[in-house]
Formats: structure tokens, C-alpha cells, sequence
């Protein structure tokens, strides 16, 4: 299943120091506007530590962790709705992701130029947001232009369209980005066929000095981006962004001392990766055995047949049964022949939705 999560933000907030990070890549993170030019996408593992411990246990020949896609997205300026700077290139790759982490600035440096000469997280939060905002108005207005007509003939399926339109136009000429959770789910789903900018869950990254890492909230900077953040609905992780390129080149030893030493227990970058998966209703199944140990990623609600099709079309088409345990089960009991004796093993059909850390082995037929 892949999904990505596209890095976000004004030039020199941090962004491509980040993504270095995330995916121990080296792209160039220079200090002048637009170092972002293309999309850099990256793969990161999701180091669940569940896949750890079954592997310990099952002792496998090789263990595969699921996956999250990154894309580091060129830095953005005003006006960027009407073209400016690298607007509509920065624009297009927005709509290619699933969500949006919006890195902001929240540290002094002189050594280091902002674009707008001053640190002001809220400022710069605001200026994205409302170039989103109006590159989504212009897409509205439009798509109102080619049904309002229709509508005002009574066609059913034109005037549920206008409807909709006329709704989400009257919330972003407020000036107020969209919230799913605002829409039906019939609605949702035709808003999502516009591939809107301001409907995608957001995240945003805080990027603190490294003294500001253990107590973010020393930080007013930070401060302000939480409350604006929790006032919106969504959700905020503080990083430091240099901390977490120098910790992408330590082993698993190295980095547990690192972060020791920080007075932290884990990175900012775990954090996010949990945040991403929350705000997009990703959790994670695993199969097992010794040949092999993994984890895959799944949407919250799909069925045992669907998760089959994650690993192969032809376990969904054939699919007859999963075999389903828990994760805290098997590592209670310790091999699948006790879990069986106790009653913890079970079988379950086509009706059965998935959950998160379910440990599954499907019997199909093609």
C-alpha cells in the first residue's frame, strides 16, 4: 500500500535537512531558496518495535518492515497561488500526496537566512495556508462555473455537486482550510475526486534548536504552533531537525546513547512517522514464520480478504480463511502450539476487519 506523506514549508525552514534524515539520503540542503527544486521521494522503514520482538521469537531468515513514503516538496513564497516563485510546480506535487507535513521554523540563527528576514512560525504557517487556500478557491469556482447551470435544472446529480460547492466556497472565502469530518461521507468522496489541497490532513513539524529538544515547550515559538495546531485539529511533533540528520547515521547502539544523552527516549522522527500513520488510519498487520517476519501496512476498517490483497490479488481472490492471532497473545505464550491449546488461535471469514497488530495467515484457492 503505498502512501506518502509530502514535506511542506517556506525556503530554509529545514525541510530537505529533514528529509535527509528520514531517508539517510543526501540531497542538497543549501542555504538559498529553492535548493528543493524537484521532488526528492524517499522510502523510510517503520521500526516497529512489535516486528523486533516477533523476529526474536521466530528467529526468521530475513525480517522486512512496512514502509512510508516521503517526498521533500520545493519551498513556497507568496503568491505562489497565481504562479510566483515555483508555485505551480509546488502546488502540483501537494495534490500528489495522501498528507501534508507542514515544517515550520521555530529557532533564532543568524547564520541562517529566512525569506522573510524574521522568525515567525504563525506568519509563515499563515502563508502557506493561504496559498492552499486559494489555489483550492480558483479549483471550486471553476467546477461551480461548469455546473451551476445544470443545478439550476433540478438534474439530481449536478445540484448535489453544486451543493457541496457552494459550501466548501463559502468556508474557504472565510479563509478556513477543510476538515473531513465536516462533509458525509458521500460528500468526502466526491471532494476527493477534486483532489483538493486544504481537505488533507496536516502535521506540523516544529523545528527547534537542539537545546530546545528535551522541553519543547521551554520554546515560545513551539508554543505557538501547538495552540494553532490543537485550535485547527490537528496534529504537531517538535524535531530538531539537525539532531535527527546526525542521529540517521548511527547504528541502533549509537542512537540509544545519543538520545541518552539528549534526555529524550526517542526521536522526533518515530513520532512523526506514528502521527502520519494516525492521521491517515493506517495500522499494521504481520506475518510470520521462519522464513520470514513482516509487517503491512493497512487502511483502519478493511477486511482480512482486502488485507490479503495487500500481500498478493490472488490471496484476495482465492481468500477462504485467516488465521488470526494477536500479537500480545503470541508473545504471552510464546509459540503457535500453546496459543492453539488456549484458544487463541481462531479463524475468521470474509467479515472480518482487521486489526491493528493481528498476526495473520491466510488459506486461499486459485
Amino acid at each position: 500500500m503505498s502512501l506518502q506523506a509530502g514535506i511542506v514549508g517556506l525556503p530554509n525552514v529545514g525541510k530537505s535537512t529533514l528529509f535527509n534524515a528520514i531517508t539517510n539520503s543526501r540531497v542538497e540542503a543549501a542555504n538559498y531558496p529553492f535548493a528543493t527544486i524537484e521532488p526528492n521521494v524517499g522510502v523510510v522503514e517503520v521500526k516497529d518495535e512489535r516486528l523486533i520482538a516477533l523476529s526474536e521469537l521466530y528467529q526468521p531468515q530475513r525480517t522486512i518492515f512496512t514502509t512510508f513514503e516521503f517526498t521533500d516538496i520545493a519551498g513556497l513564497v507568496k503568491g505562489a497561488s497565481k504562479g510566483e516563485g515555483l508555485g505551480n510546480k509546488f502546488l502540483a506535487n501537494i495534490r500528489e500526496v495522501d498528507a501534508i507535513c507542514h515544517v515550520v521554523r521555530c529557532f533564532e540563527d543568524n547564520d541562517i537566512s529566512h525569506v522573510y528576514d524574521t522568525v515567525d512560525p504563525i506568519r509563515d504557517i499563515e502563508i502557506i495556508n493561504y496559498e492552499l487556500i486559494m489555489a483550492d478557491l480558483n479549483t471550486v469556482e471553476n467546477r461551480i462555473g461548469k455546473v451551476e447551470k445544470k443545478a439550476q435544472t433540478k438534474d439530481k446529480e449536478a445540484l448535489f455537486e453544486y451543493t457541496i460547492l457552494k459550501k466548501v466556497k463559502k468556508e474557504l472565502d472565510e479563509g478556513r482550510l477543510l476538515k473531513a469530518d465536516d462533509f458525509s461521507k458521500e460528500e468526502y468522496s466526491y471532494l476527493k475526486t477534486l483532489n483538493l489541497l486544504c481537505i488533507k490532513p496536516v502535521i506540523y513539524i516544529a523545528n527547534v534548536k537542539e537545546d530546545d529538544i528535551n522541553d519543547p515547550d521551554s520554546n515560545p515559538y513551539y508554543v505557538k504552533v501547538k495552540e494553532l495546531a490543537s485550535a485547527q485539529g490537528n496534529e504537531v511533533v517538535a524535531i530538531s531537525a539537525k539532531i535527527e540528520e546526525d542521529l540517521s547515521g548511527l547504528d541502533k547502539e549509537e542512537k540509544t546513547a545519543f538520545l541518552e544523552d539528549l534526555g529524550i527516549h526517542h526521536s522526533g522522527l518515530d513520532e512523526l512517522i506514528l502521527k502520519a500513520y494516525k492521521i491517515l488510519g493506517l495500522k499494521t498487520f504481520f506475518t510470520v514464520g521462519s522464513d520470514e517476519c513482516r509487517g503491512w501496512t493497512f487502511k483502519d476498517g478493511m477486511t482480512a480478504p482486502e488485507c490479503a490483497g495487500i500481500i498478493h490479488s490472488d490471496f484476495q481472490k482465492g481468500f477462504i480463511k485467516a488465521e488470526v492471532f494477536t500479537y500480545d497473545d503470541i508473545m504471552t505464550y510464546k509459540n503457535e502450539a500453546k496459543l492453539k491449546e488456549a484458544g487463541k488461535l481462531r479463524l475468521e471469514g470474509k467479515d472480518y476487519v482487521a486489526q491493528d497488530g493481528d498476526i495473520m495467515h491466510f488459506r486461499f484457492n486459485v
